[in-house]
């Protein structure tokens, strides 16, 4: 979705449709059984399904941002909400990590997620891309593509063509045997997403829309765009006055670090609902969590990017825990009016609990941690975290990188804007201070002889939506001497020798507790109140970004990832601990600011 602050009256985006049917498509039908004849279709004032009025209630759940053990409950909780059409992204970095490295197992079955909508008698629109916009790193796209120095996003710039059709043609054959035509639960495609917001290549929407039918979509194609978006992010054949749909109607907000949490009052969603009477998509119905260091920056409006934070509520109708709002029960009332038969009944609630805190028991000083990593690279310059020889040539993606060089004299220290996006700068393994978009000059101290000067460098997430994603390269490009970089925090290695809590830390740190459960796991929250900035991860997840600048002052920890008997928790902190982890049944989200 776009990262724009709306006024209420703006909070929508229309849906751009068009109708794609092949001969060959409708002769494959007549072989079928003739209870599927027809799909969704968009030639009259309203949609139709099997040539009767459909009106699409549609929510967006994303499946990798709610841990897979949990699909099942939210999906419940969706169709008792009287929605009847599931939406969803598809985030090409997650199933491509790394370049002809396909991965759609586990957390990343699209395929159970789909027959799992379809088993409990939910329809579909799918948005598979490329790119998904979503508050996600790079709107989705993987960050090797940026390797090429050259390449140019969302366009018909042949390097990116050809990832594209790599990556189709894994996806797409499994999407295909999901369509409604085929049995399945899918009624509509999207392609693309946003385009008339970026609008860089006249040639690029029909490339996607013949990436999709090419391989086999059938189903209704749609767009979805703003309303000055609209001139530009449609594709020949596209119907934009009839029939209409709120693709993206924003049931609350993101929210940045640094900032306030954004909600937005259950009264006004509704209010404004019935005062639309068309067919709806809620974003989001049900957030999640953008684990790990999924989570993307927005720099819409602003001097400098800021980075979004780790939970994915979003003032949704479903918390990020699964848990009902007010908001859910008031669409709750006004969704059955659609309906010809009462609701199904609520599915339980979640049980959480709030374990005792539990002390840390050892450390580990990054320093100590760098014979873990791989070798440093040395290069004349600083190369950036996409173009490092790691992970078979792949680069770094997410995470942090450690630039070293070593200095004779005391000075000034001046980034000029190169630090993507926030440094810790260290003089002999002691803390000076921090560069970032603001703090751009430090005064380094007095010393005898060669020193090694070292920052450490944090991608605190690539940009999601606007015009500067071919710009999203991490690191830093300091040019004035030779250097030395780790790439490290990709994945986590916890050998190595870990110090007794009587021994004083020094930092950046890893720190290491057990947390018993002693009965059948249940989800928590953990807070960090002593702590300043880091990454929480648990028996090897990584639960995502803490930092006490807020908003967000709690990590959920799904129970599912948790286990009977003892959980390893490792925390990676950057400047303070007060020696132990909080929990708490209640996520804390910060300040609240109604959505302007």
């Amino acid at each position: 979705m776009v990262g724009l602050r709306l006024s209420l009256k703006q909070r929508y985006f229309l849906l751009l449709c068009e109708l794609h049917s092949s001969p060959l498509h409708r002769h494959r039908l007549e072989g079928r059984r003739m209870s599927r004849v027809e799909g969704l279709r968009a030639n009259s004032s309203q949609f139709t399904l099997e040539g009767e009025p459909f009106r699409i209630l549609g929510g967006s759940i994303h499946y990798f941002r709610v841990p897979r053990a949990y699909w099942e409950d939210r999906l419940l909780k969706m169709k008792a909400c009287g929605l009847n059409t599931l939406t969803t992204y598809v985030p090409w970095n997650m199933h491509e990590p790394e370049r002809g490295a396909f991965h759609f197992e586990d957390q990343l079955d699209l395929e159970a997620y789909l027959r799992l909508a379809g088993s409990l008698g939910l329809w579909v629109i799918l948005r598979p891309g490329p790119y998904i916009c979503a508050e996600w790193d790079l709107g989705g796209l993987p960050s090797w593509l940026l390797r090429d120095p050259n390449m140019k996003l969302r366009t018909t710039y042949p390097r990116f063509t050809d990832a594209v059709n790599s990556f189709f043609n894994q996806l797409i054959k499994k999407v295909v045997p999901h369509q409604y035509s085929e049995g399945g639960p899918i009624i509509a495609v999207q392609v693309e997403n946003e385009y008339g917001s970026y609008a860089k290549d006249g040639q690029y929407m029909p490339f996607i829309k013949e990436a999709l039918l090419s391989r086999g979509i059938t189903e209704l194609l749609l767009t979805s765009d703003n309303k000055e978006g609209l001139k530009h992010g449609g594709v020949k054949g596209g119907i934009p006055h009839k029939p209409k749909m709120v693709m993206e109607y924003w049931s609350g907000w993101f929210d940045l670090w640094g900032d306030l949490h954004h909600v937005y009052t259950a009264e006004d969603v509704v209010t404004e609902i019935l005062k639309l009477d068309m067919s709806i998509n809620l974003y989001v119905f049900h957030g999640g969590t953008n684990f790990g260091f999924m989570s993307g920056a927005s720099a819409v409006g602003m001097p400098a990017p800021k980075p979004m934070v780790t939970s994915y509520d979003y003032d949704a109708p479903l918390s990020e825990a699964g848990d009902y709002t007010a908001k859910y029960h008031l669409l709750r009332n006004v969704f059955s009016r659609y309906h010809a038969h009462p609701l199904p009944e609520l599915p339980s609630h979640q049980e959480r609990r709030a374990h005792q805190p539990v002390v840390i028991q050892q450390h580990l000083s990054l320093w100590d941690s760098l014979h873990l990593t791989d070798k440093p690279l040395k290069s004349e310059r600083p190369v950036n975290m996409e173009n490092l020889p790691v992970n078979n040539n792949n680069g770094q993606s997410y995470g942090y990188t450690l630039y070293e060089t070593s200095i004779t004299s005391e000075g000034t220290l001046n980034s000029k804007n190169n630090i993507r996006d926030r440094a810790l700068v260290f003089v002999a393994k002691h803390f000076v201070g921090v560069l970032d978009y603001k703090t751009q000059e430090l005064s380094l101290p007095d010393g005898k002889g060669k020193r090694i000067l070292s920052l450490m460098v944090e991608n605190c997430g690539r940009v999601n939506y606007g015009n500067t994603l071919d710009e999203q390269r991490k690191g830093t490009s300091v040019r004035k001497m030779k250097r030395a970089m780790y790439s490290f925090f990709y994945s986590l290695e916890t050998s190595g020798h870990w110090m007794s809590m009587r021994q004083r830390p020094t930092f950046p740190s890893f720190f290491q507790a057990r947390l018993y459960v002693n009965s059948p796991p249940k989800d928590t929250f953990i807070k960090l109140p002593g702590w300043s900035k880091g990454v929480v991860f648990i028996n090897g997840k990584n639960l995502g970004r803490y930092w006490s600048i807020g908003p967000q002052q709690t990590l959920y920890v799904p129970g599912p990832w948790l286990h009977r008997g003892d959980n390893q928790l490792v925390v990676f902190e950057e400047q303070e601990t007060d020696g132990k982890i909080q929990f708490t049944s209640s996520p804390d989200y910060g300040m609240a600011a109604d959505v302007q």
